[in-house]
């Protein structure tokens, strides 16, 4: 490595196959449970699926375990995550799902290809909420431009944007204290 890279990147234990296959598990078990919780204190509170519009649980472990276990963990839990919860609750809904995989996947790969790269996390996670969202508008524009399908939008990426800036706004705030915290926890151990 020549001098430039050292000062790029910052030197982190490999996790092992076994850590990275429990996180890759955690996140996904997490991904299906937090817009559960979320979704049930929507229509506690008369919200219905508008509060996890706003807060993105889904989103959270999928990115976390990218910053913490690596890209493969991440976007694994990214593809898994939506399927899972597809499969077990029927959301999201079938027109949303394969957009959903696409962006988380890539939530996790890019917050897992940011993993030892010297920056704040929290510039790491705002690049991936950048990079997510627009590998998201791009299968929407593939889909829509080159398969012709029109169940959905550019336009409704955008507005996931808008309605998500809460759960942006968390992200941004806690994934950079659960990371220090987890990776001070692993120096101690």
């Amino acid at each position: 490595m020549t001098i430039m890279n050292e000062k790029k990147y910052v030197a982190k234990e490999k996790l092992s196959v076994k850590n990275q296959t429990l996180a890759t598990i955690t996140a996904v078990v997490s991904a299906v449970a937090l817009p559960q919780i979320v979704h049930l204190i929507g229509k506690a509170t008369g919200m219905g699926t508008v509060f996890g519009e706003l807060l993105l649980p889904m989103h959270f472990p999928i990115i976390l375990v990218g910053l913490l276990a690596g890209p493969l963990a991440g976007a694994i839990a990214g593809l898994l995550g939506p399927l899972c919860s597809f499969a077990l609750s029927g959301m999201p809904s079938a027109v949303v799902l394969p957009f959903m995989m696409v962006e988380l996947c890539a939530y996790g790969l890019f917050a897992g290809m940011l993993r030892n790269v010297k920056l704040p996390t929290i510039v790491k996670v705002l690049t991936v909420q950048v990079a997510g969202r627009l590998s998201r508008v791009i299968a929407v524009a593939f889909a829509f431009y080159i398969l012709g399908s029109h169940a959905i939008t550019i336009a409704s990426v955008w507005h996931g944007v808008v309605n998500g800036l809460t759960g942006i706004a968390i992200q941004l705030i806690f994934l950079p204290v659960i990371v220090k915290v987890v990776e001070q926890m692993g120096k101690h151990e």
